[in-house]
């Protein structure tokens, strides 16, 4: 529809930017919403308007995401394609418009007059306390990109429910999340992160979330299909890795928090269980052998945060007398409790976008001994990849210089 209208007008210049952006702002609608799409295309002042009209409440906001994330580009193309583009919320739901080659005007299209006033929905109150915003951050783009795999998988399924309006209700949960957890502020510069992503830094006391009660259900549709999703992930069926056993316990938290609440039971605050991290499918082929023979400081764990190997030295350093005490439990169990957020984040979004701000780097870091007191020292963290594909991150581990 656009290219023909383009070509009739004879604007062949504008054709191939404007079906890449429409094609975007669609899919977005399409899986976002899940509703009636309405698609107006007007030559006007020179150049082109078009505007996408959809039944979500939600407004598309620019994603954060990491350059080799798998999702988050929509708006980055389109801010940087068009002149103008904006969104106008109306009773039922939201136009985007966005302008290519438009002459200035002091009018700009039908909606421009005035925006529809937005009637408030019924809301239910939900009360959620010591939000882990860091881990939230994390989560939400692993769910995002999770989601939109599991639906590509479930349109080629014989199903007798729709799975583009069920995607569509998990994605008005997660808008949700997205519209009232604050961000953490951890600041991307690595030599600032350690210092930012510490509790209680990165933990909100207490967020209200209002939720319509019409979406209410929509977070239990939220578990059902991450559950599902995660089911595929654990059988090797999809791309998206597997994730920390924290941040599926979020996901559990936050939506059985919504459906409870909503039927009148109280708050429960957020407290992350400690469990064992996902399997993947198949053995790890890597030899251990060099670091269980080094003579520094060094731990190996494998791509789920289980320790693999350990030295001798590193056993001395935090209070150990076997390695068998260390292998096979988490890499999280050496880090004292502040920086356990920021070290689950930061390995769910290394696997996600490739986000790593401290593999390379020598920082000095507390390490948790055995009695439980903090020992300082010196961390540098390598990644290494195995013949299989999958990969080990090996840390030198040396007292700190006084």
């Amino acid at each position: 529809m656009i290219r023909d209208s383009l070509l009739d007008a004879h604007r062949e210049d504008l054709v191939e930017t404007a079906e890449l952006l429409v094609s975007e702002i669609v899919t977005n609608a399409l899986v976002h919403a899940g509703t009636a799409i309405d698609v107006a295309v007007m030559l006007r002042n020179g150049g082109l308007r078009i505007e996408v009209t959809d039944g979500s409440p939600h407004v598309p906001s620019p994603r954060a995401y990491g350059p080799n994330a798998g999702t988050g580009r929509g708006l980055r193309l389109l801010e940087e394609l068009v002149d103008e583009w904006g969104v106008l919320p109306d009773d039922s739901g939201k136009t985007v418009w966005f302008q290519i080659a438009c002459c200035s005007s002091d009018d700009d299209g039908p909606h421009a007059q005035a925006e529809t006033p937005r009637a408030k929905p019924e809301t239910v109150t939900v009360e959620l306390q010591q939000v882990p915003l860091l881990l939230h951050e994390a989560w939400r783009q692993h769910a995002e990109s999770l989601l939109r795999e599991y639906l590509l998988a479930s349109l080629d399924l014989d199903s007798p429910v729709d799975p583009i309006a069920l995607h569509a209700e998990a994605s008005d949960a997660l808008a949700l999340l997205a519209e009232n957890i604050p961000a953490s502020g951890v600041s991307e510069d690595p030599s600032e992160v350690l210092v930012t992503a510490t509790e209680p830094l990165v933990t909100q006391e207490l967020v209200d979330l209002p939720v319509p009660v019409r979406s209410v259900p929509h977070f239990a549709t939220l578990e059902r299909m991450m559950v599902s999703a995660l089911e595929m992930v654990e059988s090797g069926d999809f791309l998206t890795p597997p994730t920390q056993p924290e941040l599926q316990g979020l996901r559990a938290w936050l939506c059985d928090q919504v459906m409870s609440q909503s039927r009148g039971a109280q708050p429960s605050p957020w407290s992350p269980l400690h469990e064992p991290p996902p399997q993947y499918p198949h053995r790890l082929a890597w030899d251990a052998e060099p670091v269980r023979l080094a003579e520094v400081g060094m731990v190996a764990a494998d791509d789920q945060d289980r320790i693999i190997a350990v030295s001798p030295r590193l056993l001395r350093l935090l209070g150990y007398d076997d390695p068998g005490e260390l292998v096979g439990r988490r890499l999280v169990d050496l880090i004292p409790a502040r920086f356990r957020q920021a070290h689950l984040a930061g390995f769910t979004m290394h696997f996600l976008t490739g986000r790593a701000p401290l593999v390379g780097r020598a920082v000095v870091v507390p390490a948790l001994h055995r009695n439980g007191a903090e020992v300082e020292v010196e961390l540098t963290i390598d990644k290494v990849l195995t013949d299989d594909g999958r990969c080990v991150f090996v840390a030198s581990m040396e007292p700190a210089p006084a």
